[in-house]
């Protein structure tokens, strides 16, 4: 034998997908700005982990903030984030129960939805939809 591992040893593999989560999560906003504070600026932006710019559309902006009360556009964080978790393929997962609040008020979750244990699961495709409905005002992150 040569010594090695083999492939399909679970810390090898695993060190492995949290290096290639962390590449895939670099467009990831890692500050995220108040509602009104883009609102403010000409140009939107923020910074991703990997140091590049995320430029928000001003539109977009624009449409959420007219269907959110001002006190909300002074707390709500942008991008609004899902995560998607390895152990749950088809799902993902909302842990800011501001978003959840922001999303049942732009009609996208019913005021039936309650987070349990700090998260709100909802299917991949609806989080996608979502995300291609607000352009740049939601991201899907891995975990």
């Amino acid at each position: 034998m040569s010594g090695r591992h083999p492939i399909s040893d679970d810390s090898i593999l695993m060190r492995w997908m949290r290096v290639e989560i962390g590449k895939i999560n670099e467009g990831i906003v890692s500050e995220r700005k108040i509602l009104a504070r883009l609102l403010e600026e000409d140009r939107p932006t923020a910074r991703t982990k990997a140091g590049n710019e995320h430029v928000f559309d001003k539109s977009v902006l624009k449409e959420i903030s007219a269907k959110l009360p001002a006190d909300m556009q002074g707390k709500l964080r942008l991008p609004l984030i899902f995560f998607s978790d390895t152990q749950v393929p088809d799902s993902c997962y909302l842990n800011d129960p501001l978003a959840l609040e922001a999303l049942q008020r732009l009609g996208e979750f019913s005021q039936m939805r309650r987070m349990h244990q700090g998260k709100l699961w909802v299917a991949r495709s609806i989080a996608y939809a979502i995300m291609k409905k607000y352009p740049g005002v939601v991201q899907i992150a891995m975990r």
